[in-house]
């Protein structure tokens, strides 16, 4: 047999081999190891409903309103009083638009959209302005975070037990056991998950 039709061969020997180990068998054994002992992360960590997915516990969502108007594409989202909110979002939320606004600390639309936000947030929650927590007026950087800090879930509380009629001893008992520690013990502030407290708090009846 020719010197190159062995050299080709054995090569084309070498790729279905590696084809079947890196292309097969490890994704399987990978799909098989999460899905016995991280089965929830590895399906999405979904939220569900009465049965029904209504989101992920990784990915924030916003909590609004319905339009008065469906077909009025100007008309600005209003936020439901009866939900947490979640910090602002430069995509809306949407994973597609995973990211941050990009703007300076210096940048007048920055600043002009944190003055807005603190004006609509300290009204909304009716608190003085200067007490509205950081987070509340600037998104992460991707855009796409599900928490807050505790002290803006402790902000929201009277505005939710009002609107839902629960006391707010209740709600911060929800705020507690939807409270993420700090990754890894010591890395970041302990967060709330905007998206599991709101399911927790829907559910109550």
């Amino acid at each position: 047999m020719p010197t190159v039709l062995r050299t080709h061969l054995t090569a084309l020997r070498m790729l279905l081999v590696l084809t079947v180990i890196l292309g097969v068998a490890y994704p399987l054994l990978v799909t098989g190891i999460g899905q016995l002992a991280l089965a929830d992360k590895a399906n999405g960590s979904i939220v569900r409903s009465d049965g029904k997915e209504v989101g992920s516990s990784l990915l924030g969502q916003n909590y609004n309103l319905p339009k008065q108007d469906p077909n009025n594409a100007d008309e600005q989202a209003r936020p439901d009083p009866k939900f947490f909110q979640p910090r602002p979002s430069a995509g809306g939320y949407d994973p597609k638009a995973s990211g941050a606004s990009n703007l300076g600390p210096n940048d007048e639309k920055l600043t002009q959209a944190v003055n807005d936000r603190r004006a609509a947030v300290a009204a909304f929650d009716g608190v003085d302005p200067a007490s509205v927590p950081a987070d509340a007026l600037t998104a992460s950087g991707s855009g796409l975070d599900p928490h807050i800090s505790v002290a803006y879930a402790k902000e929201q509380v009277a505005r939710v037990a009002k609107e839902r009629g629960l006391s707010t001893d209740t709600l911060k008992q929800l705020i507690a056991k939807h409270t993420d520690s700090r990754s890894l013990g010591f890395l970041g502030q302990p967060g709330v998950n905007v998206v599991t407290l709101n399911q927790a708090v829907a559910a109550l009846k």
